[in-house]
């Protein structure tokens, strides 16, 4: 097992963009479904121009990584009346989606998951800022029997709230990035 730091901060890692040269064979994560996208589709997805992965490493090893995608979201019911009383009559807005975010098994509960999401906002605010249209943050989170590994409690936290409540599979979520 690798030696475990207390927490991470973002001076400890080292974050580059997936490219053939990265060896992620020593990557590892209770969740396997992660892991293959990792190994098998994440370059695949990059070279078609769907998703870009973000490698972050520690001390020359990879500990996590995350995917970001373009998104949006469909306005409907307390959202639309939302926007609609701000004069905002689209049917959707544009957002940035945290397509798969995973840390290494050996690296769990120390800041990581949480610095990941603070650097797709960040990303996401550059692009609303400098590039194109962008509102809000997205994702998919999983549902899992064990509340520990439960990642709706998780992105709560961190202020995303719940889009649809579904009673299988994952439940989408949202960040809007306008409001503090």
């Amino acid at each position: 097992m690798k030696q475990k730091k207390d927490r991470f901060s973002p001076q400890d890692v080292k974050i580059e963009i997936l490219n053939i040269g990265h060896n992620l064979t020593e990557f590892r994560s209770y969740e396997q479904e992660l892991t293959d996208f990792l190994l098998e589709d994440s370059l695949n997805n990059q070279n078609q121009k769907i998703s870009i992965t973000f490698l972050w490493f520690y001390k020359g090893t990879l500990v996590s990584y995350i995917t970001l995608l373009t998104d949006k979201i469909n306005l409907e019911g307390n959202l639309k009346q939302f926007f609609r009383e701000k004069d905002i009559h689209y049917k959707a807005l544009p957002a940035l989606k945290i397509g798969r975010l995973c840390v290494d098994d050996n690296y769990l509960r120390l800041g990581l998951g949480k610095l990941m999401v603070l650097f797709a906002i960040k990303k996401a605010n550059e692009i609303s800022t400098q590039k194109a249209g962008c509102r809000f943050l997205t994702l998919d989170a999983k549902r899992n029997k064990d509340k520990e590994k439960d990642s709706i409690h998780f992105y709560k936290k961190l202020g995303f709230k719940i889009l649809k409540k579904r009673k299988k599979g994952t439940t989408p979520m949202y960040l809007d990035l306008k409001i503090p």
